[in-house]
Formats: structure tokens, C-alpha cells, sequence
């Protein structure tokens, strides 16, 4: 039993009651008060008429709390000295970005220009450096060193001459780049080309032109582990001090968008509005909160407008930064900002039950600093991805009973950490001390169904151990039950869900099919979606050492596309074909030491045995070269092998500044291509070429040329572009099954549901993620129970999981004031009695197949 001992008489259970919760904000407000009585009155007053208060002063009311509140969580979970120790570090760094801005960019970036730096000497100059220092040359030692001088520069002229000469060199200077090339001091923001947002090589393959970085520029990766843990804590900060604070003088465009002077929104070279940060978190707040070490008051101000932030940030989200007030430069990168805030407190001991405290209880929330009293109504929310997840958080903190539902089998998690039993009951589950003690390695997770897109369709550069954070933040919440396996309009129609005594069903079923390819030969074997590749990877335990499931994929790849998706499909492609051959070869060698090789080959037909060979000589290959690298003490060069095999190339029918996944987030490309894949340009399909076997052989382009209307047109035919996978990546339509198999209740409008406004007539809502009017109502019946959607169903929201998030997190308090109007006595409903009217239903439901 892992013992939580709180302060000032808490126990961990009142972390997780409402009584306890009003406690502790009881207590936490009379402490503020013996500090800072003003402070306090002004806290109340914000609590009081939140709505008047002036964005300004909001601002500075939440960064003035934001300290007292670090103070108080820390002496609360007893964690003063290692919370200090946290802020000691940031402490500690700071002489790195006052000498970055003050003296390595004011400085020795103006006063000596490219040609002198090229003339430096670094070692010599080093080598004078170094007794003035007194340690071991680092950025840091240095930065310490020159802050200091410049206390008295009259006095230390010929220290920071010096100085200045190492900086413009190490800025400058070939050798100084390198030297200093995994640093922040050594450098300063790059000008940016929206044409040329990544700096790529043009090769010929296959007579066609391609593009991919440059060799040095590529990493190596190794099967399924994670593959970016994002900055450290050094580059966090120096982000978060790249900030100018833009809240200080209204212009925090990061979070609220860049404004015309008619009030629209400024538009970027590619014509997509700025609109900022979907959710609108107080980015710059949460910055300079950072940037002045108070790790658990920065969580907290991005937790009011983003609860579910384990599942926004690095890799994930990117609107803030085409938003920041930086547009002819490197933005700021806030979602590595956020992810570290978050990361930071995570690995302080019971950092989860920080975080997770922080989603029911944060007095830096004005307008619902606690969860709500019990309303007695009651949600069925069809969908646990982003939209899903965020608005039963919502919903609950509002007072409602939720459950979640999802087509997808969900495996329960530990009661003794979910709270859940078996049968989906309440039981005693422990505190988390140790946030690692949850995570899994990605290569060997066990995929647990939740999360939706946010488990299934993103790969490992993402750490989906976030996911169970936010389930369990859910899972432990009295009000709340979860079922998988539970498809709405196979188990559960939206009328039987009335029927069972629910008050709303919100609609948050994501995308749906995915586009096929429209072209002769486009179903042969060898062709498929790239969003069924990437699920199925996943799904089927293909990509895990001890699974005997196996999905056959062959070199050369060709991906079709230019979004997300296309991205994802290649480098999981890339890195699944060596996995795939080694164990194909590994299997096939135990066979044949049971069977023999002459029985276990003629079981197999002719193009069975082609690509078997194939495979285990491709198998055979890494196997050597893994054996030479180890010999010659050197990384295994795994990657030049495939490449050299055909590779995988991304194919798309514009240019690539016209592509999707360039102009929404150049950033998520240029990681990916460091993985060695091509990208070609201005090709669109016209057939599939078939072997002899019918097996996928080449795939025939057409080239396209943009004529005088802007339009893109086919011109000659390129013959034979090897392929023996093609994976789909031409995006997906919105999940609107539920409209066919309802429609007396649900109306389509084109590719989304129909919305319709509060009295239920039709209404068009805004292509836009901040309209002036939340649209989130499919179905309103004349009792005012009501039917809503979100995320990818939702011309408003679709594209993206931060999107999702924002539909949920608009939409909720038009769902509540919804379901007040609802003529009914509110009945406090206990816990099991809320059991006994829905698990009857839905406890065993029948896993149907969607008709989309």
C-alpha cells in the first residue's frame, strides 16, 4: 500500500471528494489570505464577476497566484524540497539566456560581421578564455562569466573583447557552429522563407526528380521506442525566454490569433487564417511563469484553459506558433514549452496526483475553481478520442454523469489504479508517486483502445503513455463509467440511449473511412490505406518481437498524399520493413530446424517463395551489416540498406509548399524526413501495374502542371514507378454513419452532420475554431434533450486533435444549459443505482462493423 501523507490533516481521499476539494480551496484561501490579504480580496473578487475582469488584469492576477499556489501544492504533497531543487535548476540557467539576449545577440551577432567571424581562431581563442573562466569550457560557464563582467565593463574590457570574439565566432564560423550545434547560447533566430521552410536536396530516382535532407541531417531509428523526447529543461526555458510576454501589451496572438483591423484574422503566405491556439491557453502567462521557476503555477495556467494538456503539445499541436508575434523569424516553440511544464511536474514525486488535482480543484480558474454540485443529469458521450476524453472532463466538472462509449475494445487498467473493479465499480485505488512507474516502452505497450486517433493514428514520436494519464484522471472521477466494445447505433441507438434515462448524447466519433484510390488496379494486393497500415501496425501486434502476427509489406514503398497521414505511413513503413525481414528470418530458421527446409517450402505457392527470398535476403543483409557494425564499434547502417532496396518514397500531386502537411506543420515534416525517406512532387496516380501473381509491381503517374486559372492539370505519363506497397494516404471522410442508420433524428449537410441552433432549426455554423457563435447541435427534441457532435464531424473543427478538443470545450456549457431546461425533477442518483439503469444495456454489447 503506497502511503500519501498530506498537510494540515488531509487525506489522499479528499483529493478525489467534493467536500474534501471545497476543504482544501477553503484552506488554501485562508492561507492566501494570512500572506497577502489583498491578494486574496482580489481572488474572491475575480471569483465573484469573472466575466468583467479585463484581460490584463486576469493576467496579472493569475501570474500574482501563481506563486502562492506553487507554495501551497508543494507544502500540501510535502514536496518543498524537491519542488525548490526544480526551481534551483531554473534558477541555475538563467545567466544562460540574459548573456543569450543582452550580450550574444545585442552584441556579438552586430558587431562583427560573417567575414571577420570566418577569420577566428576558436582554439586560440578558447584557450584564453579558459583560465578567465576558471572550469571546463560550456555555454553556461561562459554565460556566468560575462554576466559577471558586464557588472563592470570598464573593469572587464579586455575579458569581454574577448568574449565577444568567441561568441561571433561560435555564431559565425563554420567550426564554432559545429562545435556548439546541440546548444542554445551559440544562437539566434533564423529567418524564415515560407517557400523554403525546409532546406531539402533534389536527387533523381527513377529518371523522376525527389527531395530529402541532406545525409547529415538524418538520425538513425531502431524499431518502435519512442523517438523524441523533446527538450530538456535548458531548452524549454530558452524558448520560454525567446517570449516577449506579448499579454503585457494585448497582443498575445499565440493564443487569441493575429487581428486585421477589421477584427478578422490575418492570413499567412498560404492563405490559412492565424487564429492562434484553438483552446486559447494563456500562453504567454504560462511562459513567464515558467521563465521565473514557479514549475507548478506555469501547470497550473495552462490546466484552466487545457485540462487535458498530457494530450496538446509536442508533436501534436502547432497553431500557437503560426500564431506567435515572430513571422518573419523562428516562432516560439510553445508546444515544447507546454509538454516540459507539464513534464517537469510529472517527474516531482506525486506529480500525477498534481496534475490530476489541478483538473478538479485550481483556484487559477475563476469561473469553476471546484466541480460543480451533482446535477443529476446525465451525457452519453459515443467516442473516447481528443473531443471524447475533453468533453466528459468538462461535463463532469460541471456536475453530469458520464459515460463514455467507444466502438473500439478499451482493456481495463488496474483497479488499484483506476478505481474501477472488474465489473466497472468503484474501488479503492492507491496514490501514484511515481509518474514512471505507469509509462511502458512504446515498442512494447500493449495498445489499450483509448484515445482514439491520439492511440491509433499517431506514431511514436508522440508518447502515448500520456494517454493513460488523462484516462485515469477520468477513470478515478465518481460520476464517470467507460465501456469499449460499445458502438453507438450497433449496441446503443441515440433513442434507446433516452430511453435508458440520458439526458444529451454528444456525438465525438472522429473521421471515418479513409479515400480510396480511383484508379485500375487500385484494390490489388499490395494497396492499402495508409490509415488502416498505421492502425493495423498497432492493432495486430505486427510491430512487437513476440507477436506471431505478421503484416506483409514490400520495398519499394509509395505513398500516396500530402498530409499528416502520408508522413506517418512512411516513417512507420521504413522503420517496420528491416523489423518485418528479421523476423520473418528468425521464424523461418526455427521452422526449419523443426521441419526441414524442403517440407516447410512446399507448403508455399511460387510468389510465396519469391517473397519469402526476398525477405530473407534483405534479412540476411542487416544481419551482416548489424555484425560489421559491432565489429568496426559503429551504428549500424540499416537505413542506407533499404534505401538501397527501393526505400519509401511520398508521392503527391502538387507541389510540396501545396501540400497539407507543409503549410499546417512544416515542423512534423522536416522530423520525419530526417528518417531517409523521398518526397516527390506533381505526380497524380493514373493506374496500378500488376505482376504476373496480380501483385502490385509499379504504379503509373500522370505529371501536373498548374495552367493559367490556378488549376492542376495531367501532362505526359510517367511509366513504371517501381512499387510493391502503396499505401493510401488521400485523407478520410467524417464519421456520419450514425445519420444513415438515424436519420429521423440526425440531418447531413454535405460531408458533416447538420447542425441546427437551441430551438432546433437548421443552421450553417462558421469554418473557423473561434466563431461568433458555438454551433454544436444536431438534434434538439421538444423535452430539450438534444443530440451534439464534434471534432472531424464538425465543419468548425475538423483537421486536427487540439481542434477536437476545442469543439469539446466550446461546446459544454451549451450542453448544460441545454439540459437545464429540461422538465424534470432532479433526482440525486447514488452511484450504484446509476449502474443499475445503464449496465444492463451496454454491459456485453455486439461489436458491429461500420457501414461507412
Amino acid at each position: 500500500m503506497i502511503d500519501l501523507r498530506l498537510a494540515d490533516g488531509f487525506r489522499f481521499e479528499d483529493l478525489y471528494s467534493e467536500e474534501g476539494l471545497t476543504r482544501l480551496d477553503q484552506h488554501f484561501l485562508a492561507g492566501l489570505e494570512a500572506h497577502d490579504g489583498q491578494l486574496c480580496v482580489r481572488l474572491e473578487s475575480a471569483r465573484a464577476a469573472s466575466e468583467a475582469l479585463e484581460p490584463l488584469a486576469r493576467s496579472e492576477l493569475l501570474l500574482a497566484l501563481a506563486g502562492p499556489l506553487d507554495d501551497f501544492i508543494a507544502r500540501l504533497f510535502d514536496i518543498a524540497r524537491e519542488r525548490d531543487a526544480l526551481t534551483a535548476q531554473h534558477g541555475a540557467l538563467e545567466p544562460l539566456y540574459r548573456c543569450k539576449r543582452l550580450f550574444v545577440q545585442r552584441r556579438a551577432d552586430k558587431k562583427l560581421s560573417h567575414e571577420v567571424a570566418a577569420g577566428l581562431d576558436g582554439a586560440v581563442l578558447e584557450a584564453a578564455l579558459a583560465p578567465l573562466i576558471g572550469e571546463r569550457m560550456s555555454e553556461l560557464a561562459f554565460a556566468r562569466c560575462v554576466i559577471a563582467w558586464l557588472e563592470d565593463e570598464k573593469a572587464h574590457e579586455k575579458e569581454l573583447d574577448l568574449a565577444l570574439r568567441f561568441a561571433a565566432w561560435a555564431l559565425h564560423n563554420p567550426t564554432g557552429k559545429a562545435r556548439f550545434r546541440d546548444g542554445i547560447l551559440f544562437k539566434t533566430p533564423a529567418k524564415r522563407d515560407p517557400e523554403h521552410l525546409i532546406a531539402l536536396r533534389a536527387e533523381r530516382q527513377n529518371g523522376i526528380e525527389s527531395f530529402r535532407l541532406p545525409d547529415d541531417e538524418l538520425r538513425r531509428r531502431e524499431g518502435f521506442a519512442l523517438t523524441d523526447r523533446g527538450f530538456d529543461l535548458t531548452g524549454a526555458l530558452d524558448q520560454a525566454n525567446y517570449c516577449i510576454f506579448c499579454h503585457n501589451r494585448g497582443k498575445d496572438s499565440c493564443s487569441h490569433g493575429l487581428k486585421e483591423k477589421d477584427g478578422g484574422y490575418r492570413k499567412n503566405f498560404f492563405a490559412e487564417p492565424l487564429c492562434g491556439c484553438p483552446l486559447e491557453e494563456k500562453i504567454s502567462e504560462m511562459n513567464m511563469a515558467k521563465a521565473s521557476g514557479q514549475a507548478i503555477g506555469a501547470l497550473a495556467i495552462v490546466v484552466t484553459d487545457n485540462p487535458m494538456l498530457p494530450a496538446t503539445g509536442h508533436h501534436i499541436c502547432n497553431d500557437c506558433m503560426k500564431g506567435c508575434i515572430y513571422q518573419k523569424q523562428e516562432p516560439v516553440d510553445i508546444p515544447q514549452v507546454e509538454t516540459r511544464v507539464l513534464k517537469d511536474v510529472l517527474a516531482l514525486p506525486w506529480g500525477f496526483e498534481i496534475y490530476s488535482l489541478l483538473t478538479r480543484w485550481n483556484p487559477l480558474n475563476f469561473e469553476r475553481p471546484l466541480p460543480r454540485p451533482s446535477s443529476g443529469r446525465k451525457v452519453l458521450i459515443a467516442g473516447m478520442g481528443p473531443a471524447g476524453f475533453t468533453l466528459a472532463h468538462h461535463l463532469l466538472n460541471d456536475g453530469h454523469w458520464v459515460v463514455g462509449i467507444d466502438g473500439l475494445k478499451i482493456e481495463p487498467l488496474p483497479g488499484v489504479l483506476s478505481g474501477r473493479d472488474g465489473t466497472g465499480e468503484s474501488c479503492p485505488f492507491e496514490p501514484i508517486r511515481d509518474v514512471e512507474s505507469l509509462y511502458e516502452a512504446l515498442g512494447e505497450r500493449v495498445m489499450a483502445g483509448f484515445g482514439g486517433l491520439s492511440e491509433y493514428g499517431i506514431t511514436v514520436r508522440w508518447n502515448k503513455n500520456f494517454l493513460k494519464l488523462i484516462r485515469l484522471v477520468l477513470e478515478r472521477r465518481e460520476r464517470f463509467r467507460l465501456f469499449g466494445a460499445t458502438r453507438l447505433g450497433g449496441a446503443i441507438t441515440i433513442g434507446g440511449a433516452f430511453e435508458m434515462g440520458f439526458d444529451h448524447v454528444a456525438l465525438t466519433v472522429g473521421a471515418g473511412s479513409p479515400t480510396t484510390l480511383a484508379v485500375p488496379n487500385g484494390l490489388a494486393p499490395g494497396v492499402r490505406a495508409a490509415s488502416d497500415f498505421l492502425m493495423a501496425l498497432q492493432l495486430s501486434g505486427a510491430a512487437k518481437k513476440e507477436s506471431v502476427a505478421n503484416m506483409q509489406i514490400r520495398l519499394p514503398v509509395v505513398v500516396v498524399g500530402g498530409g499528416l497521414t502520408s508522413i506517418d505511413a512512411a516513417t512507420e513503413s521504413l522503420a517496420y520493413y528491416p523489423f518485418q525481414v528479421e523476423k520473418f528470418l528468425a521464424r523461418y530458421e526455427t521452422l526449419v530446424d523443426e521441419r526441414g527446409e524442403a517440407g516447410l517450402r512446399a507448403e508455399w505457392s511460387a510468389e510465396e517463395r519469391v517473397i519469402a527470398d526476398e525477405f530473407m535476403d534483405h534479412a540476411r543483409a542487416i544481419r551482416a551489416e548489424r555484425e560489421a557494425a559491432k565489429r568496426e564499434k559503429r551504428e549500424a547502417r540499416i537505413r542506407e540498406l533499404v534505401q538501397g532496396w527501393g526505400g519509401v518514397t511520398i508521392v503527391y500531386r502538387k507541389r510540396l509548399i501545396d501540400s497539407p502537411m507543409y503549410r499546417l506543420n512544416p515542423e512534423e515534416v522536416e522530423f520525419a524526413l530526417q528518417e531517409g525517406f523521398r518526397i516527390v512532387e506533381r505526380l497524380a496516380p493514373e493506374r496500378v501495374e500488376v505482376d504476373g501473381q496480380g501483385y502490385v509491381r509499379a504504379i503509373t503517374f500522370a505529371h501536373q502542371e498548374r495552367d493559367g486559372d490556378g488549376r492542376w492539370r495531367s501532362l505526359e505519363t510517367v511509366e513504371s514507378f517501381p512499387a510493391r506497397t502503396i499505401l493510401i494516404a488521400a485523407g478520410t471522410r467524417p464519421n456520419t454513419v450514425i445519420a444513415r442508420e438515424e436519420p429521423e433524428r440526425i440531418g447531413l449537410d454535405g460531408r458533416y452532420f447538420q447542425a441546427v441552433d437551441e430551438e432546433g432549426a437548421p443552421v450553417a455554423p462558421e469554418p473557423t475554431t473561434k466563431p461568433g457563435k458555438v454551433r454544436i447541435f444536431a438534434s434538439v427534441g421538444g423535452d430539450h434533450r438534444s443530440v451534439s457532435f464534434y471534432g472531424d464531424a464538425h465543419p468548425s473543427y475538423a483537421g486536427n486533435v487540439v481542434k477536437a478538443m476545442a469543439s469539446a470545450t466550446q461546446g459544454y456549457p451549451l450542453i448544460t444549459r441545454m439540459m437545464s431546461r429540461i422538465e424534470m425533477p432532479r433526482i440525486e442518483m447514488p452511484r450504484i443505482e446509476m449502474s443499475r439503469i445503464e449496465m444492463p444495456r451496454i454491459e456485453m454489447p455486439r461489436v458491429e462493423e461500420s457501414a461507412d
